[in-house]
């Protein structure tokens, strides 16, 4: 049976998958969620790869926001999932793609040692606006420090080019413009859109689990 791998993006954790995970597990899906925050492109696509490696069933590999360009790298998937998501081409990256919108610049607060994090009020405003003020409040809680340069790293290897994948265009986002998602879900093999923000995973997870249901079924057919 094979498994779903959920892969966030810049500044997040794997528990802000923790509803769409524990969902899909109790229908009896296997989940894993890897941990970036490896330093580099690089590390991240290689801790996603070893991930992959050990499952007996090429994944459903789902990729938020710079999570996109970490699956994008990744060999061995059965169907790539780009949510509001960077698709790079050879010698793209994250950051030449478009990068982060001027708003959630505005939310980004330089630290001494090179890493940025993002203000709590306005991280809120930007990735999480179209959720409720609890939900919004836990993800907010869940953010961490980014170590630079990770978003001008470019993947050596394109995954969306021999794998079946679905962009799915977030409407209301803030972060990553709906036109020019619109232009890299077209480098994908369907195209969904959702009138949600940033982060469907946080306020309208079934939203999230409901996809990955219809999209694991192909994946199960001999």
């Amino acid at each position: 049976m094979p498994a779903v791998v959920l892969v966030h993006g810049l500044y997040h954790r794997p528990e802000h998958f923790d509803v769409v995970a524990e969902r899909l597990r109790a229908g009896g899906v296997e989940v894993v969620v890897p941990e970036l925050h490896r330093g580099s492109l690089t590390a991240d696509t290689a801790a996603v790869q070893a991930v992959v490696d050990t499952l007996a069933e090429p994944p459903l590999l789902l990729g938020h926001s710079y999570g996109g360009s970490v699956i994008t790298g990744v060999r061995g998937a059965g169907h790539l999932v780009y949510l509001t998501a960077f698709v790079p081409d050879t010698g793209e990256s994250a950051a030449t793609l478009g990068g982060a919108s001027p708003r959630l610049q505005d939310a980004i607060v330089p630290e001494p040692d090179g890493s940025t994090r993002l203000r709590p009020d306005r991280a809120a405003d930007v990735l999480y606006h179209d959720c409720s003020e609890p939900l919004a409040a836990r993800a907010v809680a869940l953010l961490r420090p980014q170590a630079p340069g990770c978003g001008r790293g470019v993947p050596t290897h394109h995954s969306w080019k021999d794998t079946p994948s679905t962009y799915v265009v977030c409407g209301r986002d803030r972060v990553i413009a709906p036109a020019l998602q619109r232009r890299m879900a077209a480098r994908c093999t369907e195209v969904r859109e959702w009138r949600t923000g940033h982060s469907p995973f946080v306020g309208q997870p079934d939203l999230l689990v409901n996809l990955l249901r219809e999209l694991r079924e192909p994946v199960l057919q001999p």
